[in-house]
C-alpha cells in the first residue's frame, strides 16, 4: 500500500478524548435522567418509597465492579473492553462469546433508550399520549440524528456530552434542590415505607417487592465501563480511563440518590400513584410543583439526557463491533473495520448499530420487543461476569500482572466482592417473576439469550467468527501507547 493510500484509509483511531471527555462519555451513558426517571415509577409502584435505598446499595456494588474494571482497562486499554479483556484472560472462544453478549446488550439498550426518549420528546411537542407507532417513528428520528452526530466525529460528540452534563445537573441537582426546599410534602420517614405506605422492613417485603425494585435499579446504573470501550481514543488511557470510570459511577450514584429522594419527598399524594390513577409519578410531581407550563423546559432537558445516553451507547456498541472486525472475527470484517478518512470514525460499524436499532422499532409493539428488553439487563451483567470471573481466576493462580493503575494488595479481595455483587445482581434480574400470562415473557432472558448464543455459535461454526485459516487475528496487545 502506498503512502497516499495509507493516509486516505486510516487504520487507527484518533486519541482526541481527554480525562474529562472520558468522564463525560461515561456520565452521559449512565445519565441520571435515564437511570432515575426511567425506572422511578415502576420501582415506586412495586416497592413503595422504600425502594429509594436500592440506589445506595446498587451504587456501592457498581463502584466495586468499577474498581475491578479499572484494573483491567489499565492493563489492557483496548477498544472493545469486555471482549478484549476476556480474550486476554481466557482465550479467543470465551472472549468472543463475552463480547457477543455485551455487543447485543449495548445495541438493544441503545434502541430502547431512544424509544424512551421519544416518549419525552412526544410530550414536549404536544403529543401527550403517543401511540406505539408514533413513538417508534420519533425514536427512529432520534436514531438517525444520533447516528449522524456519531459519524461526524468526536468534536460534535464532546460538545453534546458537555451539554448533556449541564442538562443533567439542572434537571437532577438543581430541580431536586428546588423540590426539597419549596415543595417537600413528606418527612424523611417516607423512605422507610413499603408499597402500602404503612408496613416497614419485613422479610416478606425485603425478599419480594424490595428485591424486584433492586433489580430495576441494577439495570439502570450501568454504563460506567463505556469509558473503557473508547480506551484507544483517550489520551493516556491506562491512567485516565480508570479515573473516568470511578468518578462517573460515584458521582452519578450520588446524583441519582439525591434526585430520587427529592422527588419522593415532594409527592403530594402517594395514594393516586399506588392506585394507578397517575401513570407517570415524576411528571405528576413536577406538574404539581411547577405547573404545566414550566414542565415543558424540563421535558426538553430530559430529551437531551436521553439523546446523550443514546450517543454514548451507539459509540460503545460500534467500538465493540469495530474491535471484533479488527480481529477479523465477524462476517464482513473487511468492511466493518474501515475508518472514515477525515475523522477516523468506524462509520460502517456505526451504521450496523443504526440498522439493528431500526429493526427493533419494527417490533416495538410486539412481545418480541419485551423479550429483547428483558434480555438486556441480564445480558449486561452476564457480560460483566466474564472478565470478572476469569480475572479472579487469573489472580488466584498467580497469573495476574497489574497495569499502572492498580489496587495493590486489595486487588483480589475487591475482585471477589465484584464477582459476588455482579453474580447476585445477575441472578436477581434474570430470576423468573410472574409478570405475564405468556411463559416466554416470564422467561424472557433465557429465551433471548438462547437465541443470541445459538446465532453466535452458528457464526463461529460457519467460520465467520474465526480468523481465516493460516491467518492470526489482529494482535491487540501490540498496540503502542503514545510516548
Amino acid at each position: 500500500m502506498s503512502g497516499s493510500e495509507s493516509r486516505s484509509a486510516p487504520t487507527e483511531l484518533k486519541r482526541e478524548f481527554s480525562l474529562w471527555s472520558a468522564f463525560a462519555f461515561a456520565f452521559a451513558f449512565i445519565s441520571p435522567i435515564v437511570a432515575m426517571y426511567g425506572i422511578y415509577g415502576l420501582s415506586l409502584s412495586t416497592a413503595g418509597p422504600g425502594f429509594w435505598w436500592t440506589f445506595l446499595i446498587v451504587g456501592v456494588g457498581q463502584f466495586i465492579v468499577a474498581l475491578a474494571f479499572a484494573e483491567l482497562v489499565s492493563r489492557w486499554p483496548l477498544e472493545g473492553s469486555i471482549y478484549q479483556w476476556t480474550k486476554k484472560l481466557a482465550g479467543d472462544v470465551v472472549g468472543w462469546f463475552a463480547g457477543w453478549v455485551y455487543m447485543w446488550a449495548l445495541v438493544i439498550i441503545m434502541a430502547t433508550v431512544a424509544y424512551g426518549g421519544a416518549g419525552f420528546l412526544a410530550q414536549f411537542i404536544g403529543i401527550n399520549a403517543p401511540t406505539a407507532a408514533q413513538q417508534s417513528g420519533i425514536a427512529l428520528g432520534i436514531l438517525i440524528a444520533g447516528s449522524v452526530v456519531n459519524v461526524l466525529g468526536r468534536t460534535f460528540l464532546k460538545i453534546l456530552m458537555a451539554g448533556s452534563i449541564i442538562a443533567e445537573i439542572v434537571a437532577s441537582i438543581g430541580l431536586g434542590t428546588y423540590l426539597l426546599i419549596f415543595h417537600r410534602h413528606n418527612s424523611f420517614d417516607a423512605v422507610l415505607s413499603g408499597p402500602d405506605l404503612v408496613s416497614g422492613w419485613s422479610w416478606a417485603y425485603m425478599s419480594g417487592p424490595f428485591l424486584a425494585a433492586l433489580a430495576f435499579t441494577a439495570w439502570s446504573i450501568l454504563g460506567f465501563e463505556s469509558a473503557s470501550a473508547i480506551a484507544e481514543e483517550v489520551q493516556d488511557p491506562q491512567r485516565n480511563v480508570p479515573k473516568a470510570m470511578l468518578c462517573a459511577v460515584g458521582f452519578i450514584a450520588v446524583v441519582i440518590a439525591y434526585a430520587s429522594l427529592a422527588v419522593t419527598l415532594a409527592v403530594p399524594d402517594f395514594d393516586v400513584i399506588t392506585s394507578g390513577e397517575v401513570a407517570d409519578p415524576v411528571y405528576y410531581v413536577l406538574e404539581s410543583a411547577l405547573g404545566s407550563a414550566a414542565v415543558k423546559p424540563i421535558l426538553f432537558l430530559f430529551v437531551i439526557g436521553f439523546l446523550a445516553s443514546f450517543l454514548a451507547l451507539q459509540a460503545s456498541g460500534s467500538r465493540v463491533i469495530w474491535s471484533y472486525a479488527r480481529d477479523n472475527v465477524l462476517p464482513g470484517s473487511k468492511t466493518l473495520v474501515r475508518l472514515s478518512k477525515a475523522e477516523a470514525q468506524p462509520v460502517p460499524a456505526i451504521l450496523v448499530t443504526a440498522v439493528i436499532g431500526a429493526l427493533v422499532y419494527l417490533i416495538s409493539s410486539t412481545d418480541v420487543y419485551s423479550v429483547l428488553v428483558t434480555f438486556t439487563a441480564g445480558g449486561y451483567y452476564l457480560a460483566f461476569l466474564f472478565p470478572l470471573v476469569t480475572g479472579l481466576v487469573a489472580r488466584l493462580r498467580g497469573r495476574w500482572e497489574p497495569g499502572p493503575w492498580n489496587l495493590g494488595k486489595f486487588s483480589t479481595p475487591v475482585t471477589v466482592l465484584a464477582v459476588l455483587w455482579a453474580g447476585f445482581a445477575f441472578l436477581n434480574i434474570v430470576w423468573p417473576r410472574y409478570v405475564s400470562e405468556s411463559w416466554y415473557i416470564n422467561w424472557a432472558f433465557f429465551v433471548a439469550m438462547g437465541a443470541i448464543l445459538v446465532l453466535g455459535a452458528v457464526i463461529r461454526r460457519s467460520g465467520k467468527g474465526t480468523p481465516p485459516t493460516g491467518q492470526a487475528p489482529h494482535d491487540s496487545s501490540a498496540i503502542k501507547e503514545p510516548a
